[in-house]
């Protein structure tokens, strides 16, 4: 038990302690869910956390509705979905047999892992299987897989990368310590017989620990490759290991032939080393995430008695929808909810990567995860666990980096049967060199199984794609599915829908017209004054547009005509124009070509005032469409709105293709046409109506702030309102794309040349090591350089080879 810690649980009547919060959470769970038999009955503690896991899913725990309510999301009756963290992932190849081995149990409909985060994401329907007999199916290959937690993720993380400082450590003393005993050995010319099998047994056994426990995982996954008949990257390692060991301890019993301890040790020295940087560059790979489900707080402040002001602390893993929370400034809501008490400002930058803070008062929806500057706030809980925002956003950002778009999959299926080939190769040479020179075999074959490196070919594209998709939410902008940065980084058009996307959705005063000696002010509070009452769209814009306040009495609202009342005595009406002039000729709106609509103010059937009324475009449209434009984009806008006000934001944002009265089957029909001419077409909206066009695009960005069912439909999610976020996102698409290029240019190049000089004989073993090290976190490396991406950074050239230049 930690020093200081007092986590307390009631059982059969006593109070026993815990470690932290969430075995506090787990455990109390557990008892009261009645299962306590499993605490009367346990004999002893599990010798081993790996025992532990073994044991809670014989009794089912994890089965128990009530201990899956943290990291289970139920879609449908039996349709379940969990997020899992996996941990003795060591290659790409463990994601791979993963993946194959999980998608094969019966019940299982999906299983996506990322390879940067180890964490799994399975869809199962829990009539034909249980969760439990799939953690015991991963723990059947070797590997250990448990319920995501952010906590927990970290400590396995600390686990491994202590066990590997370790083996790195073991390793890096034998081969300092047999390089010490070969030097002489290599340069020495009067050295006798008995001293250099001496040195020969000094250096054998200072290598048994390297292999035996340094090299250990090495033999161990490909001992698994094996049993499940498949060829991982383990294999050959583990083959020229072995090999130059099992050779080197016959030549030093025999006493004659070559020792290779000198080459074996540096081997696996520099193997570990290219790991253990390699789990570093892509724990970093994959920080976007990591960052973003810590952002939910283990405690909170609850208020059992609302509106009494009793506090108590309790995990936020105890809270139920309709409880009260107290936020203080400084902390972070634990939950999505309403504010029911307090004025403040939130920031909600690591969810939006909107920079500025967001002003709540009473009845305005907060998101969990967020962070309260300024004023206390009370919260009523909303929405809890999976269901909130921020679990979405995990949700879709995992499945969007652990989705492979085409050139990935491409390169799984070759880094497949590399290694196969690879070891029909290295057989071949062998037996050339058996007839050549007999006494090289054993070194070359050595070096061939070392130098070549399907690793690097498996890593090219996840490393990419999940640094990108990182940075690119960091930025603000979500991608939902994995094809979506690749298509992104080819388009050629992009098409937007008006209101919602680049207007406010929401109408304002754009001018007022005094008639009659009258005033702007004194108008403008006299239509505010009538429309108090209202929540009509048209309401709201000229109560926003007055800061005086006035009273009116016997208002009148007349359906789609207007509102009348009585100010000082004074009759007024305030409408149409026929309406306010309560006359049979209505009067003739000022002239306008900025398709604004025109509300007329009447004193006593005498007309006194005009307001102009029109959505204004977001501030930063003409900014964020003009950088697209220079991206060599060719934009659109489509709009069901009338002509004068699709023309009029057209024009002041500078598209010079728009479309106005467009129904969604009209939208979908341009995008179509768009499609058949060869373009690549990317679909910006965020209405009900845009949904169809927005599944019919072969990529599409979804507003943050619009219909859930078009977020449903896109392929990506703009989190905040700052359309700049656009052209960024196509800049670090195009930017990951090249990277993704490179990654994969660089492990075919090295293997081309590194095969061939080895069965030449110009590599040695442990220039192989070096080699095959180097070869894969130099691709993880270079994928890192997303991570460094600029806002605001964009080409000014369209992509090469793009449709829009092929088309051409």
């Amino acid at each position: 038990m930690p020093a200081g810690a007092h986590y307390p649980i009631q059982f059969e009547g006593q109070t026993r302690e815990a470690c932290c919060r969430g075995c506090q959470a787990v455990a109390q769970t557990i008892i009261d869910s009645g299962q306590g038999a499993y605490y009367t009955h346990r004999t002893a503690l599990p010798a081993t956390p790996r025992e532990a896991e073994a044991e809670l899913a014989q009794l089912g725990l994890y089965d128990l509705p009530e201990i899956q309510e943290s990291f289970v999301r139920v879609e449908a009756e039996n349709i379940r979905e969990a997020a899992l963290i996996l941990e003795n992932i060591v290659c790409a190849a463990c994601i791979w047999l993963n993946e194959r081995h999980i998608a094969g149990l019966p019940g299982v409909l999906s299983v996506e892992i990322n390879y940067a985060t180890r964490r799994a994401r399975v869809r199962w329907d829990n009539s034909r299987i249980q969760l439990s007999a799939i953690l015991k199916a991963v723990s059947d290959i070797g590997y250990i897989a448990h319920p995501f937690d952010p906590g927990r993720s970290d400590d396995v993380y600390k686990r491994e990368r202590n066990t590997a400082i370790k083996r790195l450590a073991i390793a890096g003393l034998g081969m300092m310590q047999v390089m010490m005993y070969a030097l002489p050995a290599y340069t020495a010319t009067d050295m006798t017989d008995e001293i250099r099998l001496l040195m020969r047994w000094a250096s054998l056994i200072l290598t048994i620990p390297v292999v035996v426990y340094s090299a250990w995982p090495f033999f161990i996954g490909a001992w698994r490759d094996l049993k499940r008949r498949t060829l991982g990257m383990d294999v050959p390692v583990a083959l020229g290991v072995g090999t130059a060991f099992v050779a080197s301890v016959y030549s030093t019993f025999s006493g004659h032939g070559e020792v290779y301890y000198d080459s074996v040790t540096m081997f696996i020295f520099l193997l570990l080393t290219g790991r253990f940087l390699e789990m570093n560059a892509r724990r970093r790979a994959g920080a976007a995430v990591e960052e973003l489900v810590k952002l939910i707080p283990a405690a909170t402040t609850r208020l059992p008695n609302w509106p009494a002001r009793d506090e108590e602390q309790v995990p936020v893993a105890r809270l139920t929808v309709g409880d009260h929370v107290l936020v203080r400034p400084g902390e972070t809501l634990p939950a999505d909810g309403v504010v029911v008490e307090g004025v403040s400002a939130v920031s909600e930058a690591m969810l939006t990567g909107e920079s500025l803070p967001v002003s709540k008062s009473v009845d305005a929806k907060v998101v969990g995860g967020s962070l309260n500057q300024a004023s206390p706030l009370v919260v009523q809980v909303e929405k809890l666990g999976a269901d909130t925002r921020l679990a979405s956003i995990v949700r879709l950002l995992d499945r969007a980096q652990s989705e492979k778009p085409r050139i990935g999959q491409l390169a799984d299926r070759a880094a497949a049967w590399f290694v196969g080939l690879l070891l029909v190769i290295t057989a071949a040479v062998g037996v050339a060199w058996y007839v050549v020179d007999p006494s090289k075999v054993l070194w070359i074959v050595v070096s061939i199984l070392v130098v070549t490196c399907p690793c690097a070919l498996g890593l090219a594209t996840p490393a990419a794609l999940t640094t990108g998709t990182g940075r690119l939410t960091r930025l603000g902008l979500l991608t939902t599915r994995g094809h979506a940065l690749e298509t992104l980084a080819r388009a050629t058009d992009l098409v937007f829908d008006k209101t919602g996307t680049l207007t406010h959705g929401r109408l304002s005063v754009r001018r007022v017209v005094p008639l009659g000696g009258r005033n702007a002010d004194e108008v403008s509070a006299i239509a505010a004054a009538l429309e108090a009452g209202s929540e009509h769209p048209i309401a709201r814009a000229l109560r926003d547009a007055c800061s005086s306040v006035l009273t009116a009495s016997g208002i009148r609202n007349t359906p789609g005509r207007g509102v009348e009342g009585t100010i000082d005595g004074r009759n007024y009406r305030l409408g149409t124009p026929r309406f306010a002039a309560n006359g049979d000729a209505p009067p003739a709106a000022p002239a306008s070509d900025s398709g604004e609509s025109w509300v007329a103010l009447a004193a006593e059937s005498e007309l006194i005032a005009w307001f102009a009324l029109a959505d204004t475009p977001r501030p930063d449209a003409a900014a964020a469409l003009a950088a697209l434009q220079k991206q060599g984009l060719r934009l659109h806008l489509l709009s069901g709105d009338a002509e004068p006000a699709v023309k009029a934001v057209a024009q002041q944002l500078g598209i010079a293709d728009w479309h106005a009265g467009a129904l969604p089957e009209d939208k979908l029909a341009y995008v179509k046409m768009l499609q058949d001419d060869g373009r690549i077409v990317a679909m910006v909206g965020d209405g009900i109506n845009d949904a169809p066009v927005l599944a019919g695009a072969q990529v599409s960005i979804a507003m943050g702030e619009g219909a859930d069912v078009a977020q449903a439909a896109a392929d990506m999610v703009m989190l905040g309102s700052r359309l700049g976020t656009l052209s960024e996102g196509v800049a670090l698409a195009r930017k990951t794309q090249r990277i993704i290029r490179e990654n994969l240019g660089w492990a075919l190049a090295y293997n081309l040349v590194a095969i061939p000089a080895a069965a030449l004989g110009h590599v040695t073993p442990w220039i192989a090591g070096i080699g095959m090290s180097a070869s894969s976190l130099l691709v993880v490396l270079n994928a890192l350089r997303l991570s460094d991406f600029k806002s605001g950074a964009a080409p000014s050239a369209a992509p090469t080879g793009s449709p829009l230049t092929a088309s051409r």
